[in-house]
């Protein structure tokens, strides 16, 4: 693929002035618990009278890149109902990559993790990191199973309830692995909405859209990338992983640090993390497909008392 088809978030033209009446719904990444829990969060807050998926702009990183794609394609009480019923777990394990694959479970997660920090403690910067992550899906890429791209396309176009893009603005986050550089996808890449979606959660190995190879959004700063909602009046944040990072604060990654620049620039900002009695269901327990029916009623039962106190920042 040839990169001027894509928006690099570094040198990508936009308006950082708020707007009235313009909003902002940033969906983090976390895992296959991580989508659930979004979906029931946003199905909580719309049956409570208040639709956060008629948002100017909708960020999509990783899970969440999944979970956009899944709101806007159906209504969230449906989006709801599929993510309650219960998945059999297969008994065969895999590494395949990605970070909703149903598949994998707590062992490749934390091998995966390790492997994380360990990239991340000899980068000597965020691009260095990308670099380095990329080197080494691109590596993996080159041993693996020739299938593997295709059955992992096939999962995330299972996953969907439309295979085309919203006509609402959609941005999915993503990671060059050839080069390190961040990469948004949107409905004028010329990339097909599965693909940037499998391409954003793609957190094990490169995965391949025309000439291009890519990586999981989340490696782009973090599992939010919130800064891409700058110049909207009000922004609502919703993370599976609570904020938390792995990179150094000094990096500037953190959402801490993109929510103060949010604030700095005029951006109103609301966020919404799991509630501690639910952290057993993400962590590294983020890819058991079992516990989505949980993780989705934990976010319901959150929209639900949220929603009062964010009808008037929404509206």
């Amino acid at each position: 693929m040839n990169e001027h088809r894509l928006h690099n978030p570094d040198t990508i033209s936009r308006d950082v002035s708020p707007h009235p009446s313009r909003t902002a719904l940033v969906l983090g990444g976390g895992g296959s618990t991580g989508n659930a829990w979004l979906i029931g969060v946003v199905a909580g807050l719309y049956d409570a009278g208040l639709n956060v998926t008629d948002a100017d702009l909708i960020i999509g990183t990783s899970a969440g890149a999944t979970a956009a794609a899944q709101l806007t394609g159906a209504i969230p009480a449906d989006s709801l109902a599929a993510t309650l019923v219960a998945v059999p777990v297969p008994a065969r394990r895999t590494a395949l990559a990605g970070s909703v694959d149903h598949r994998a479970q707590s062992g490749p997660v934390i091998d995966h993790l390790e492997r994380r920090r360990r990239i991340i403690a000899a980068a000597e910067d965020a691009a260095d990191m990308r670099r380095r992550t990329g080197g080494a899906a691109l590596d993996l890429a080159a041993t693996s199973d020739p299938s593997t791209q295709a059955r992992w396309r096939a999962t995330v176009a299972s996953r969907l309830p439309s295979q085309h893009w919203p006509e609402q603005r959609v941005l999915i986050t993503a990671v060059n692995a050839e080069t390190g550089a961040p990469v948004v996808f949107d409905r004028n890449s010329g990339v097909d909405l599965v693909d940037a979606v499998a391409a954003s959660c793609a957190s094990g190995f490169a995965y391949g859209v025309d000439d291009g190879r890519y990586i999981d959004g989340g490696y782009r700063s973090n599992a939010e990338n919130a800064d891409l909602a700058a110049g909207y009046e009000r922004v609502l944040v919703l993370s599976p992983f609570g904020g938390r990072a792995l990179t150094p604060v000094e990096w500037g990654l953190h959402l801490a640090s993109q929510v103060d620049a949010l604030r700095a620039g005029g951006s109103r900002v609301e966020m919404i993390f799991p509630e501690s009695s639910a952290d057993h269901l993400f962590g590294a327990s983020a890819m058991d497909v079992s516990l989505r029916p949980s993780a989705a009623q934990a976010g319901y039962d959150q929209g639900r008392v949220r929603a009062e106190r964010l009808m008037e920042f929404w509206r």
